[in-house]
């Protein structure tokens, strides 16, 4: 697919999307590389832009620069935002009580403490990126290694063989004490993201590194 008819998709995907407002976002493709700019009115919506775009055939790689700019009046109290934040927090059952802080400036959310499990991190950034006033969200909530995995290679691998939607054979899996680096190629974003949630979802990894290519 060239540049052009990529671009002609991209915008397709984004108008297809009802909670995205395509009209304020800007689309260049350079050789498969794509810059989002513009702007829009909530920090959810820009993540959804770029995830929609991430998910077309055709993209290699992803440069956001949309900004936003919240509705003249819709600025939410830092202190309001963080109250907020802290309550969803307090309400989940699968995010650890008290371990989760919470700071709030200029709409900007950063999260710091420890949790057990990537898709706790991922739990807890999602729920607060929707919040009113929420301009950007810094996530640097750390792991706690639950267990000593001998064999984490091993059943990453395992994990990637039993997945329909990759190809395990092209995907190569390095253990360095509990850090994880992926390298190899995959076909789509998709399966970049399988991938990593294979490497992740093994108890006492810290880190992955995603150095896959899309081929």
């Amino acid at each position: 697919m060239n540049d052009l008819s990529l671009r002609k998709t991209i915008l397709e995907e984004l108008e297809f999307k009802p909670e995205i407002d395509a009209a304020s976002i800007g689309v260049a493709v350079d050789n498969g590389i794509v810059t989002l700019s513009g702007h829009v009115n909530s920090y959810a919506q820009k993540v959804s832009a770029e995830r929609a775009v991430k998910g077309i055939k055709g993209v290699r790689a992803v440069a956001e620069e949309i900004q936003v700019r919240l509705d003249k009046g819709a600025g939410t109290a830092d202190d309001t935002i963080a109250n907020r934040a802290l309550n969803i927090i307090s309400w989940s059952a699968d995010l650890p009580d008290g371990d989760i802080k919470v700071i709030v400036q200029n709409g900007w959310i950063t999260l710091e403490g420890e949790v057990d499990w990537q898709y706790q991190k991922e739990i807890v950034e999602r729920a607060v990126r929707k919040l009113s006033g929420v301009v950007g969200v810094d996530n640097r909530l750390t792991l706690v290694p639950r267990v000593d995995v001998v064999d984490i290679q091993h059943r990453i691998e395992e994990a990637l063989k039993r997945n329909a939607e990759v190809d395990a054979k092209e995907i190569h899996v390095k253990v360095d004490g509990d850090v994880v680096s992926l390298e190899g190629n995959v076909h789509l974003w998709r399966q970049r993201r399988i991938a990593e949630r294979a490497a992740w979802s093994v108890p006492g990894v810290r880190e992955v590194n995603d150095h896959l290519r899309l081929a």
